[in-house]
């Protein structure tokens, strides 16, 4: 692998930050940091430059050199790797079952619900009054699919 550090042409700083992803998220494990070459990542931190025409994919130490924000990598990885630890935490939590057949779970002061939809078969959500519009095929799906309303709803200052 390259170690974009040493090679001429290539500037050490100026990058600006695009964002940061989880390559578990989107069905990866590890990539290697492009700039340094050595580091197995699984946070992905994306920077461009002007000089540059690629986005450059890094880890955090490299993307806070890059940057020289020494701050906002870290922090924005911190979130990830937490909502990945509630993500993983999610798949444990303990449905009941209503007489209807349908699981429902209580979660911070919410009435969570999956039920089958009786024209098409799958599995739907309810939060609190409010019906999702997205069918599953199964109830893991389901619950996932809450999980990411949860969060969205969250990020959005809405929960």
């Amino acid at each position: 692998m390259s170690n974009y550090w040493s090679t001429a042409g290539i500037p050490h700083k100026g990058w600006e930050y695009e964002t940061v992803i989880d390559l578990k998220e989107e069905g990866e494990d590890y990539e290697t940091c492009m700039m340094c070459g050595k580091e197995e990542i699984r946070y992905v931190h994306i920077v461009s430059h002007d000089e540059v025409a690629e986005t450059y994919r890094v880890g955090c130490v490299c993307a806070e050199k890059m940057t020289s924000d020494y701050v906002n990598p870290k922090e924005r990885q911190r979130k990830l790797e937490n909502r990945a630890k509630r993500k993983e935490n999610w798949k444990y939590k303990e449905w009941k079952q209503s007489q209807k057949g349908n699981q429902y779970f209580k979660f911070e002061g919410h009435l969570l619900l999956i039920y089958t939809d009786k024209r098409s078969g799958k599995f739907r959500c309810k939060i609190d009054e409010t019906f999702g519009s997205k069918s599953y095929n199964y109830v893991s799906e389901a619950k996932a699919g809450i999980f990411e309303k949860i969060e969205e709803l969250k990020e959005q200052g809405n929960w």
